[in-house]
């Protein structure tokens, strides 16, 4: 299970929690978890505050989950959309921990936050966790439950899950594409970065969208880092859907799939991501596999990775340009790094540049 440090319940360590009053409204809402709780902060959730709540005469354990701290861009970190997902997936076959409680109003402690349960496991985020988590000979049944579960996903109807208004259903491609072309022009300035190839990428994805189909939950942030993978090696539970809405499977496919690094990739995105380590099958066994569950036409797939690739660049130069204003704190060295990635990512987006015309 991931862990962090154990505070007690009155213990100032606890970032974001009024925690008499969140100890209260726990008491009232979920049965069988008795205050006071052992708080123990958890890594990851995009910055969102997690913390596993124990109750301290060893009753029932859970997870409590809010936004960070200070202003928030609109729509991000949305905890009803998060609690709405794992709502609707509970009684299907995508695993996810089980909605204990959401609390619908800020005034218990200053944002929204909701209650899990809580599942045993350990996030996949590189190859040191692989190695302490997962056998060798287990890695292939991991992987084979991680992408029959994404096929899972792909295959609910959002209507008869209860999501049909989570978002739009149309043009969800050529939107994602607008979105992040502007971010990019928008980051030019304080970047410092411009690249052609990025432009002419845009025109010829634009140009060639392909029809997209019926419109399924899409997670939008689906990878090993994603999941709680169990004892078993199977995953155990996916976590973190604060992005996720309705849109085409196959461009969630493309993004899961560009991150399920190889080890003869030309461009490695980092050294040590969790499938580079021994034991995993490569990216045409989960493309394989994704069609087999699906039965989806996967021609279109290098469009798909294309899209995943231009979005990923321009992501990194939004990132980068704030770095470079100052609005996020960095070391020169680290700024270095960072400029690295951009660049990395800019070779990628010219490769997929390459593979689409091939394509075409």
């Amino acid at each position: 299970m991931v862990t962090g440090d154990e505070v007690p319940g009155e213990d100032a360590q606890i970032i974001g929690y009024d925690v008499a009053k969140v100890e209260a409204w726990v008491n009232e809402h979920v049965e069988s978890l008795e205050p006071p709780f052992v708080w123990t902060k958890l890594e990851g959730g995009h910055s969102n505050l997690t913390y596993r709540i124990d109750s301290a005469n060893g009753g029932r354990s859970a997870v409590i989950r809010r936004p960070p701290m200070g202003e928030l861009l609109p729509k991000a970190h949305d905890m009803g959309r998060e609690w709405s997902c794992i709502s609707a997936l509970w009684p299907t076959p995508v695993p996810v921990a089980e909605p204990l409680a959401f609390c619908e109003t800020p005034d218990v402690t200053g944002a929204h936050f909701y209650v899990m349960g809580l599942v045993e496991g350990n996030a996949v985020y590189n190859a040191e966790d692989v190695e302490a988590y997962i056998a060798e000979p287990d890695r292939q049944t991991m992987a084979e439950s991680w992408i029959d579960i994404l096929a899972a996903l792909h295959s609910l109807d959002p209507d008869e899950i209860g999501l049909s208004d989570l978002g739009r259903k149309e043009d969800y491609v050529l939107r994602q594409i607008k979105t992040w072309y502007r971010s990019w022009n928008a980051s030019i300035e304080h970047a410092e970065i411009d690249n052609p190839k990025i432009h002419e990428l845009h025109d010829l994805l634009v140009a060639t969208v392909p029809e997209q189909g019926p419109a399924v939950l899409v997670h939008g942030d689906y990878g090993t880092h994603n999941v709680m993978v169990g004892s078993d090696a199977k995953v155990a539970a996916v976590v973190d859907w604060e992005i996720a809405t309705l849109g085409d499977p196959l461009a969630d496919f493309g993004y899961s799939l560009n991150a399920w690094l190889q080890a003869d990739d030309d461009l490695l995105d980092t050294a040590d991501a969790p499938t580079l380590a021994p034991g995993f099958p490569d990216r045409a066994f989960i493309i394989k596999r994704y069609a087999e569950k699906t039965g989806r036409d996967l021609g279109d797939l290098p469009y798909y990775q294309a899209f995943n690739r231009f979005k990923t660049a321009c992501i990194l130069h939004g990132v980068y340009a704030r770095y470079k204003n100052g609005q996020k704190a960095i070391d020169a060295e680290e700024l270095a790094m960072f400029r690295d990635r951009v660049d990395n990512s800019i070779h990628r987006a010219e490769a997929a540049l390459a593979e689409l015309k091939s394509y075409q």
